[in-house]
């Protein structure tokens, strides 16, 4: 398992899809985040668009073919002083909690993946 330096953060990314607009998932998002119980140093940035995607080009491959399989958004995760597959487990939980939301009338809707780095590999939870 990735670990982490002190003074550095665990980073995960979730692709998924949602028809609706940015700021109507981004107003989702604080009830997803206290529905999981993730702690309150989790950071979450939205993306729309995986051709905003920025980071090594491992991450720009895995953001593309999300978008070939019809991903829309990017949800990246940062948590202080914990671990990626951390940071991965919190993020899992607040899609779930989107995927439950609102924002989806049915389960058919909601597709997502979450990647994280471990041992120099992104590992991918479909």
């Amino acid at each position: 398992m990735e670990t982490d330096l002190p003074g550095t953060a665990g980073q995960a990314y979730g692709f998924f899809y949602c028809s609706a607009p940015p700021a109507t998932v981004g107003a989702e998002l604080p009830k997803a985040r206290l529905h999981s119980n993730a702690p309150s140093e989790l950071e979450l940035t939205l993306i729309e668009g995986m051709a905003n995607v920025k980071g090594d080009s491992r991450l720009l491959a895995l953001a593309t073919e999300a978008g070939k399989s019809g991903d829309n958004y990017l949800l990246q995760a940062s948590l202080p002083g914990g671990t990626n597959h951390d940071a991965a487990k919190h993020l899992s939980a607040i899609l779930n909690m989107l995927w439950g939301s609102d924002l989806y009338k049915s389960a058919d809707e909601f597709s997502s993946d979450i990647a994280y780095l471990e041992n120099g590999k992104y590992v991918v939870w479909p």
